[in-house]
């Protein structure tokens, strides 16, 4: 995550509509915001794919999938994030009061990249596993095909199903599989 900015601490509902008058994205968490850097061609290549083949497996479902200039609002934690991609079948989530934030996701997909892969593995995966919807956390890299879906299962425990190269991600909270390889087309990886 990149270095908070400077600016006083303030509660969740300042920072909404402070947020809406900022030009940049930020991210917010306990009071403090953390501005948004800019991705790689491989980032937003692979989180369009992504999105793509979300958006397309969900027609006709009472899901709906988002890119990442939708917020997703935690409260139990005190924080809004701006996962890549993410997909909620709740309800509640298409209500008129959640048209500007999301609470209420099943999946949240996050392309790691250098500056962000150990907060993402990490602090803000334990922040996600507050919200009680969340069933799959997926989580893909830029540099190399490789993704780890983390699924809850029945006890409450979160499982890692891994996928290389020629893999399939199973999500099951939406009921789509994903082939690795559709994820990272036209992808340019360098060569090791």
């Amino acid at each position: 995550m990149p270095l908070p900015k400077t600016k006083p601490e303030f509660g969740i509902e300042a920072y909404m509509a402070w947020e809406d008058e900022q030009p940049e994205r930020h991210e917010y968490l306990a009071g403090e915001t953390f501005a948004m850097s800019g991705g790689t061609d491989a980032h937003y290549t692979i989180l369009g794919n992504v999105f793509a083949e979300l958006r397309t497996a969900l027609v006709g479902k009472p899901c709906r999938a988002f890119i990442s200039g939708m917020k997703l609002r935690i409260d139990r934690v005190d924080a809004v994030f701006y996962p890549d991609v993410f997909v909620t079948c709740d309800p509640r989530d298409r209500q008129p009061d959640a048209s500007l934030a999301k609470q209420y996701p099943c999946l949240v997909v996050e392309v790691l990249s250098g500056s962000t892969a150990a907060f993402d593995r990490g602090r803000k995966f334990e922040l996600y596993q507050q919200i009680e919807t969340l069933r799959e956390y997926l989580l893909i890299e830029q540099d190399r095909k490789h993704a780890d879906l983390f699924r809850k299962n029945e006890d409450g425990l979160w499982v890692l199903h891994p996928a290389g190269p020629g893999g399939v991600i199973r999500l099951e909270s939406v009921g789509v599989e994903l082939a690795l390889e559709g994820l990272y087309e036209d992808v340019e990886l360098e060569q090791a």
